[in-house]
């Protein structure tokens, strides 16, 4: 009777301690890489933070875009002063008719009259070729920023 009490004890700490053993070392976890032995954990908590990044200003905008512009487009440093400053002026714009909210028509009308505003003011500011080809890039969404070269063809003889 003594040695079934003691065995049923040691077989309730053997099962007992090996649940705790494997809770801790991560079987099944991903932690477990084959080997036998574990992968080490990051002992950093992780934490989410639930602020929102801040949005950019009208300034930090034109600024992260003026070195793609003036690299494609060869300004001199009145045309970029000149270009910096429109831009700046009229994403402000934008940015208050974003935080008006208006209705789609009303939206949509807005926009075009800004984009009719600025080109105008642009033109205005920028010799023919240097508008035509911010007006290009525009288009293209400031994605090409190296000038293409032309390949030379070698004759082989």
């Amino acid at each position: 009777m003594k040695t079934k009490k003691i065995f049923f004890y040691a077989t309730l700490t053997f099962v007992l301690s090996v649940s705790t053993v494997e809770a801790q070392y991560g079987y099944g976890n991903g932690y477990n890489n084959g080997s036998g032995r574990g992968r080490v954990r990051n002992q950093m908590p992780q934490t989410q933070s639930n602020e929102k990044p801040k949005p950019l200003t009208a300034e930090e905008i034109v600024e992260l875009q003026m070195p793609k512009i003036t690299e494609v487009i060869e300004l001199n440093s009145f045309e970029q002063a000149v270009l910096s400053t429109t831009l700046t002026k009229y994403i402000k714009k934008y940015m208050e008719l974003q935080i008006l909210k208006l209705e789609g028509e009303k939206m949509k009308e807005s926009i075009e009259k800004l984009q009719k505003e600025q080109s105008e003011e642009l033109k205005a500011a920028l010799p023919k070729e240097k508008y035509d080809a911010y007006v290009a890039l525009e288009k293209e969404g400031f994605k090409k920023t190296k000038k293409k070269k032309k390949k030379k063809n070698k004759k082989k003889e």
